[in-house]
C-alpha cells in the first residue's frame, strides 16, 4: 500500500498543480466549510492514461492516495486541509443497478438512478478512544464501518495490561458524519415487466445531507460487499453496497439549473420577440396538432404565478392547477407526458394505480434504520417545485381523491401515522386528465355528473378544459395530415438508424422532422422557464387590477337576482391573478399589464363557457363546479319535493307512487320524466327521500 502510494504520490501532486491549482486555492480559502475538490475523470485521463486506468481498477488505494496528495500540497497560505477529499466526477464506467455483477466488486463505478430513501445524518465513530477504568490509560482502536471493535489485546499500558473494563471516551474519539441512501433505477429506464431494483449507498462527511428522496442522481463510488448473516451463522451470499465518492445531481430544481452567460443572452433575446407566446405554445407537444388554448394554459402553468407569504404568516399558492376532461383518443395523456418531460421535477402517475399513500406519503418500516417507522414521500412530494401529472383521475378511489384536497390548496401533506406526526411540502402544480363516465362528453349535462369526481376537488382547479371530439371535415383533414406526416418522419428516422443499407440522408430526415420539431428546443425552454421563475416577480399595475375587478364584479352582478345563479366565486378571481402573473413571466416582465389580464380572462372565459354553464338556462353558474348542482336544478328539486309531499298526503303511510309523482311533475311544472328521474336519484343520494319499495318513495322529514 505505501509502495503504491509513494508510486502515485508525486504524479498526483503534479496533476493537481497542473490542472486544479486555482480550484485548490479557492478550496483552501473556503475550508473547512467546503471540504471537497471536484475532479473530472477526463482530466485524469488527459494527464496520464495509466493513472486513470488505476483509478478504475484499484479505486480504494488511489482515492486515499489522492486525498493524501491533496493534503500534502504546499499552499501559499498558512492552512492545513486535514479533512479535504478528492471527489472524482463523470466516471465513464456507468453500470445500471441490475447489471452489477461480481466482476464489478472493488471497482470504481457510476450508478444512475433516483434516490428512494435517505436516513438522517448521524455521527459514525472512526477512531474509538477506550479508557481503562483501572489505570485511566487511553487505547485508540480504529473502527471499520461494519462492527464496533473493542481493545482485543487489553490495556496498552505495560504496567496494567488488564483486559478491561473499558469505557469509551467520546471527547477523545473521532467521529464522521454518515448517512445511508437507497438509489433505485429510474422508472423511464426500466424494461417491460421488470420491477425497479435498488442499491444501498454509504455516504460520509460532506456528501451527507445533500440529496432528498425524488432526486435523480449519478453516484460515483467503489462497489463493496457485505456478508449476510443468518440466525445460525454466516451466509455464503453477499449484499452489494456502494461507497460513495461523489454525487452528481441530474434532475435539478428550477433554482438549480445552471444558466451560462450565453444562455442568458439567448433567453433575453427570446423574451424581446413579439411572437414569444406563439413560440412557447409551438414548443409544447409539437407532435399534437392544435389545442393552442390548452398549450397556452400549460405554458402559464410551467411559468407559475408568484408565491406570496403574507405578513400574518399565511401562504398563498402561485402554482396553477389544470384538468383536461374529454373524449377518449384526443392526446390528453400525451400532453401530460410532454409536460412532465419539460418540468425539472416532473412525476407522472395514473389514477387507477395510485393509492392515497402513493400520492401523498406512506408510513413504512425502514430496514435501513433499525426497522423504525419512517415516512416515505409519494408522487406529490416527489414533484415538489415541479409538476405532478395525474392521468385517469376519474378512475381513482374516492378516499384517494380526498387526499388531494390539502395538497392542492395548502400545498402541504399532513401525516399522522404510526406515531409520526409530520407535515411534508408538496409545492407542485397539478395537471390532471379525466374521461367522462359514459365514454363521451355530453355538453347538455353538468360536468360533475359526468366525471366521477367530487365537486370540492373540481373547484380547486384554476382551469378546467373540456376537449370534444366533434367531426369537422377541414380540421379532420389537417389533423390527419399532421399525424401521418409525424409517422412518416418517424419511419424515415427509424429506417435510417436501423437499416444498414438505407439510402435516406440525414438532411432529408431533418427536413421531414421539421413539422414536429419544437420552435424552442426543450433544453433552452427549460432554462427559459427556470430563469423566469428565479428572476421575475411581477407586480400588477393599476389598469390590470381594475380590469380584473370590473370583470369579476360585473359577472357577480348578473347573479344578484333571487332566482339567478352565482356566476363565479372568489376562487376564480385568485386563479385570474395567478394566470396574469404567469403571463407577465412569459415575457420576463416585472409588470402585469392590461394585456396580461385580457389574455387570462380570455382563457378563463373559454373554460367557463364549456364547464360552468347551466345546460338548461345557458347562464354561467359557479355552483355547477363547486357543488355539482346548478341553480335551476336546485329550484326544480324544491318543486319536486313539494309534489312528492302533496302526492304522499293522498296515500296511506305517506308513500308516494313514483308514476304519480312523474305524471304530476310533468303536468304541473313541465319537468320531463327523464329529468325528474335524475333529480329523484340525486335526492336519494343526499338522503332526502327513501324508497320503501321500487314503485314508491317517501320524504324524510
Amino acid at each position: 500500500m505505501t509502495e503504491t502510494k509513494s508510486k502515485w504520490d508525486e504524479k498526483l501532486k503534479r496533476f493537481f498543480k497542473d490542472y486544479y491549482w486555482n480550484e485548490i486555492l479557492q478550496l483552501a480559502n473556503e475550508y473547512p466549510d467546503q471540504r471537497s475538490l471536484d475532479v473530472e475523470f477526463t482530466d485524469i485521463e488527459k494527464f496520464d492514461r495509466e493513472l486513470s486506468k488505476e483509478f478504475l481498477e484499484h479505486p480504494g488505494e488511489l482515492i486515499s492516495a489522492a486525498d493524501d496528495a491533496l493534503k500534502e500540497i504546499d499552499l501559499p497560505v498558512e492552512k492545513s486541509m486535514d479533512q479535504a477529499h478528492v471527489r472524482v466526477m463523470k466516471i465513464p464506467n456507468r453500470v445500471s443497478i441490475r447489471e452489477l455483477r461480481s466482476k464489478h466488486l472493488s471497482r470504481f463505478v457510476a450508478i444512475e438512478g433516483m434516490i428512494r430513501k435517505a436516513t438522517e445524518v448521524r455521527p459514525r465513530i472512526t477512531k474509538a478512544a477506550f479508557q481503562c477504568l483501572r489505570c485511566g490509560h487511553l487505547t485508540i482502536v480504529e473502527q471499520n464501518s461494519f462492527k464496533f471493535e473493542e481493545p482485543f489485546a487489553g490495556c496498552e499500558n505495560e504496567t496494567c495490561g488488564k483486559k478491561g473494563p473499558f469505557k469509551v471516551s467520546i471527547e477523545d474519539s473521532t467521529f464522521i458524519d454518515a448517512q445511508k441512501l437507497q438509489i433505485q433505477e429510474s422508472p423511464e429506464n426500466l424494461r417491460g415487466g421488470s420491477q425497479p431494483q435498488s442499491l444501498e449507498v454509504d455516504a460520509e462527511d460532506d456528501l451527507t445531507g445533500n440529496v432528498t428522496p425524488g432526486d435523480r442522481v449519478i453516484i460515483n463510488g467503489v462497489l463493496k460487499s457485505r456478508q449476510r448473516t443468518l440466525k445460525d451463522g454466516k451466509s455464503t451470499f453477499y449484499d452489494l453496497v456502494l461507497e460513495a465518492n461523489s454525487i452528481e445531481r441530474l434532475d435539478k430544481d428550477y433554482d438549480e439549473i445552471e444558466i451560462t452567460a450565453e444562455d442568458e443572452k439567448q433567453i433575453l433575446e427570446l423574451s424581446r420577440d413579439p411572437a414569444i407566446y406563439d413560440k412557447i405554445i409551438g414548443s409544447i407537444a409539437p407532435s399534437i396538432y392544435g389545442y393552442e388554448n390548452i398549450k397556452e394554459a400549460i405554458a402559464l402553468q410551467l411559468f407559475s404565478g408568484v408565491v406570496k407569504t403574507l405578513p400574518d404568516g399565511s401562504r398563498t399558492r402561485g402554482d396553477i392547477h389544470i384538468i383536461l376532461v374529454g373524449d377518449p383518443g384526443i392526446a390528453k395523456s400525451q400532453l401530460l407526458r410532454y409536460v412532465v418531460k419539460l418540468s425539472p421535477r416532473g412525476v407522472f402517475t395514473s389514477g387507477r394505480s395510485a393509492s392515497a399513500s402513493g400520492l401523498t406519503a406512506a408510513a413504512v418500516k425502514d430496514d435501513m434504520s433499525d426497522g423504525r417507522w419512517t415516512i416515505e414521500g409519494g408522487a406529490l412530494v416527489m414533484a415538489d417545485m415541479g409538476v405532478a401529472a395525474v392521468d385517469e383521475m376519474d378512475k381513482m378511489r374516492t378516499e384517494d381523491k380526498s387526499a388531494l384536497h390539502e395538497a392542492m390548496e395548502q400545498q402541504t401533506i399532513s401525516i399522522a401515522k404510526a406515531g409520526i406526526i409530520a407535515t411534508l411540502k408538496s409545492r407542485c402544480a397539478l395537471l390532471g386528465a379525466a374521461n367522462p363516465k359514459y365514454g363521451r362528453f355530453d355538453r347538455y349535462e353538468g360536468l360533475a355528473e359526468q366525471i366521477n369526481m367530487p365537486p370540492a376537488l373540481l373547484s380547486r382547479f384554476d382551469l378546467i378544459f373540456v376537449l370534444l371530439d366533434t367531426p369537422d371535415q377541414s380540421l379532420d383533414s389537417r389533423i390527419a395530415n399532421h399525424i401521418l406526416q409525424s409517422h412518416y418522419a418517424g419511419e424515415l428516422s427509424e429506417q435510417r438508424q436501423n437499416l444498414p443499407g438505407s439510402t435516406i440522408t440525414e438532411d432529408f430526415v431533418d427536413a421531414e422532422l421539421e413539422i414536429i420539431q419544437p420552435v424552442i428546443e426543450a433544453e433552452i425552454m427549460r432554462k427559459y422557464v427556470a430563469y423566469s421563475r428565479k428572476n421575475v416577480y411581477p407586480v400588477m399595475e393599476e389598469d390590470a387590477r381594475r380590469y380584473l375587478i370590473n370583470f369579476y364584479t360585473d359577472l357577480r352582478k348578473s347573479g344578484e337576482g333571487k332566482n339567478t345563479p352565482v356566476p363565479v366565486t372568489a376562487r376564480q378571481l385568485e386563479a385570474l391573478v395567478r394566470l396574469s402573473e404567469a403571463s407577465a413571466r412569459v415575457r420576463l416582465s416585472n409588470i402585469v399589464t392590461l394585456e396580461d389580464a385580457k389574455r387570462t380572462i380570455n382563457i378563463t372565459m373559454k373554460c367557463l363557457e364549456n364547464v360552468g354553464v347551466d345546460p338548461e338556462t345557458g347562464a354561467l353558474d359557479a355552483d355547477i363546479i363547486a357543488s355539482g348542482t346548478s341553480m335551476s336544478q336546485r329550484n326544480k328539486i324544491k318543486l319536486l319535493k313539494d309534489i312528492i309531499k302533496k302526492v304522499s298526503e293522498r296515500h296511506p303511510g305517506a308513500k308516494a307512487p313514483l308514476e304519480e309523482v312523474y305524471a304530476e311533475a310533468e303536468k304541473e311544472q313541465g319537468i320531463e320524466r327523464g329529468h325528474a328521474e335524475e333529480y329523484i336519484k340525486k335526492m336519494k343520494q343526499r338522503g332526502d327521500i327513501l324508497s320503501p319499495d321500487q314503485a314508491h318513495i317517501r320524504l324524510i322529514n
